[in-house]
């Protein structure tokens, strides 16, 4: 039987009408910082009124000017504290919407990967104002020895019953040196975790806050990084466009930065181009967009999503510190090498959540957070890991105790203190 997909879009920019796609396939559906203050005295009002980012009715809220009207209400930028810790992280709304995917034909060091272009049809979400940083990873690698301390006092086990639910924690770093050789100021981007981490940071942040965070879809990011421009960077067609908006192989004397010191984009989203690459969702397939580009257009992004079947390559974007500005255009592509990106690992199984080579030392991540919420399946599709060697790496290191597993939900912070947990 052919299954129906039905997709809901609110544009931003006509939030009158809704827009909903049938499609029919023969197949499976390729479906903090506690030191940042609100930029406007309507942000902190909105953020107040509405922590998860949301405000009904119809009238733009007061003083917000990136306020989105969706069906029902407006988002608005919105701080959120990271459950039993002082660290917050910022979300700024993205406004549903259309755009041309991948670079033009002409367009000045492109690669065969970015094309042929095709339109995407994106709906609204809420994307980090700037990459995680260590402020907020950190809190996520010390769940290792919270959850080994949990398990040991009896509380929250992990059985078979929940075992789907469970959030896996990094090991502890056996060579700080690597991951932290251009530091670890807590507002620096946090580096070198895989992709399967990132996707369980996003678990994990999900579970204490009770928001549905995850990676962005490639589509996602390329959109939210264009942010309605046209040119190879967000900041205009020449590459010295970028030096005020990005750290990266002219700019950033070979090491990263601390988030947002560069201006950002239309939508105020910072560091889009360069300081870390970013993981997206998708794997970097022979063809480039060949599949997309001869459906019907505008294609809904969660059928231009390519959803990863092998280890690598998976695709980061936006280009690094050691990047020159034409990898850090809006339409360039990276994919992943985890053999390579593990070779001096001396531990079997390799590490599923660290990197070890140099080219990681610009790899991260940035999270999104989408209006409109999956069931709980589709969310475990989005955290959970997604090939047998990712998950029989994961066992074998949980058995070796390097790495842990716990059940992460709101309540958790309470029951840590009251059980005199975790410091």
């Amino acid at each position: 039987m052919i299954p129906l997909i039905q997709t809901r879009l609110w544009l931003a920019r006509h939030p009158a009408r809704s827009v909903t796609w049938t499609l029919c396939l023969g197949g499976a559906l390729v479906s903090g910082l506690d030191w940042e203050k609100p930029s406007s005295a309507g942000e902190t009002a909105a953020a107040a009124h509405a922590p998860a980012g949301f405000i009904a009715g119809t009238e733009r809220p007061s003083g917000s000017k990136a306020a989105i009207q969706v069906a029902g209400g407006w988002m608005v930028p919105y701080a959120e504290k990271i459950p039993g810790t002082d660290v917050t992280f910022w979300m700024v709304p993205v406004p549903g919407g259309q755009f041309q995917m991948g670079s033009s034909a002409d367009e000045t060091d492109r690669t065969a990967d970015e094309g042929p272009a095709f339109t995407v049809l994106v709906e609204p979400f809420w994307i980090g104002r700037y990459e995680v940083t260590w402020s907020e990873y950190k809190i996520y690698m010390a769940a290792c020895d919270l959850f080994k301390a949990i398990e040991s006092a009896k509380l929250r086990l992990v059985t078979p019953e929940n075992e789907a639910d469970a959030v896996t924690a990094p090991s502890n770093l056996y060579d700080p040196t690597t991951t932290f050789s251009n530091g670890e100021d807590p507002r620096q981007p946090a580096v070198t975790m895989t992709q399967f981490a990132a996707r369980q940071y996003t678990q994990w942040l999900s579970g204490l806050t009770d928001h549905f965070y995850r990676l962005p879809l490639e589509s996602e990011w390329e959109y939210a990084c264009r942010a309605d421009s046209t040119t190879p960077w967000h900041s205009g067609a020449h590459a010295d466009s970028l030096e005020s908006v990005a750290w990266f192989a002219d700019t950033a004397d070979e090491t990263t930065h601390t988030v947002g010191e560069k201006e950002p984009n239309a939508w105020e989203i910072y560091d889009m181009h360069g300081n870390v690459a970013e993981w997206v969702l998708d794997e970097l397939v022979p063809g480039g967009y060949s599949r997309q580009a001869g459906l019907p257009q505008p294609l809904p992004e969660a059928l231009a999503a390519v959803w990863p079947t092998k280890l690598s390559p998976r695709i980061v974007r936006g280009g690094a510190f050691y990047d020159d500005a034409a990898q850090c255009r809006s339409a360039a592509r990276r994919g992943s090498e985890d053999i390579a990106w593990k070779d001096i690992d001396p531990n079997l199984p390799k590490s599923p959540w660290w990197y070890t080579e140099e080219p990681a030392l610009g790899i991260g991540m940035r999270i999104v957070r989408p209006l409109n919420v999956p069931d709980k399946a589709q969310r475990r599709r989005w955290w959970n890991a997604d090939i047998d060697s990712i998950r029989a790496d994961t066992n074998g290191r949980i058995l070796q105790g390097r790495g842990a597993r716990g059940i992460v939900d709101p309540q958790l912070p309470d029951e840590v203190k009251k059980a005199g947990l975790g410091g």
